[in-house]
């Protein structure tokens, strides 16, 4: 057991229907870190996130280590519990009947879904934090009635209701318009700057939404890491190139975030 790393992989490859979807991955990430994955569509980043999940399986020989705890040798109903994902891909997991407050709530017990009365104690917490991200108002409101933006907030209020030692946020802005988008972006950077200790990773396709707290991280590339190190070291327009297949200026604005301009 290792406690230095919140994540630890090594030589993971990953076959779905055959097919050759993660090769060789290699990847730590300390404690406390906060750390981005960017990638083109198709790069491996979600089946990444599966994988450190529990969700996928690497092929013999591999090891996966998440939050101390070997996998093949750990209960991962019990690990997932210390884990938020915040994704918006969950919804089609999600049964209709869910309300927003249901969503929350459900964060601690690991599933998609609550099946028990909640504490009063967990029920003045999940109000404020909704509060706090201007969704009061979707507590009683059917999850899948919900716009993207809408939805976004109830994940973000479910993994902090989770109090979790790691953090995944799994293309939190995909779907959403300008507005949005900048909201969940102000709030993720609150979480990271006020919860040093928390480990987390940001997965994206775009490099304006990797926040300058996240000042390790690494590129995706046909299911392998092609690069991986400092903020600077890996946001350059060589590295960029590559990834996408057309030239990108980097243009920095006084707040040390990165817009690309082709």
């Amino acid at each position: 057991m290792n406690n230095e790393y919140a994540i630890n992989i090594e030589n993971a490859t990953v076959l779905i229907d055959g097919k050759e979807i993660l090769s060789d991955i290699c990847w730590k990430v300390k404690r406390g870190e906060k750390c981005f994955i960017l990638g083109a569509n198709g790069a491996g980043k979600t089946t990444l996130v599966r994988t450190v999940l529990g969700y996928i399986w690497p092929l013999y020989g591999a090891k996966v280590e998440v939050l101390g705890e070997l996998y093949g040798a750990t209960n991962l109903n019990i690990l997932r519990k210390k884990i938020a994902w915040v994704s918006p891909f969950i919804q089609q997991y999600l049964d209709r009947s869910l309300t927003g407050l249901d969503m929350v709530l459900s964060g601690p017990d690991g599933y998609l879904g609550f099946y028990r009365k909640a504490t009063d104690e967990e029920m003045s917490a999940a109000t404020e934090i909704l509060e706090n991200l201007n969704a009061e108002q979707l507590a009683n409101k059917s999850i899948l009635g919900m716009s993207s933006g809408q939805q976004m907030k109830i994940l973000v209020a479910r993994a902090l209701l989770t109090k979790p030692e790691l953090m995944i946020l799994d293309e939190p802005n995909v779907y959403l318009d300008i507005a949005e988008r900048e909201f969940i972006l102000s709030k993720i950077d609150e979480i990271a700057k006020n919860n040093p200790n928390l480990t987390i990773i940001f997965i994206s396709q775009r490099i304006e939404d990797i926040l300058p707290i996240f000042d390790k991280g690494m590129i995706m590339n046909n299911g392998r890491i092609d690069v991986i190190g400092s903020r600077k070291e890996v946001l350059s327009a060589e590295n960029l190139k590559r990834t996408f297949g057309i030239n990108i200026k980097l243009v920095e604005t006084d707040n040390g975030r990165l817009w690309a301009l082709c």
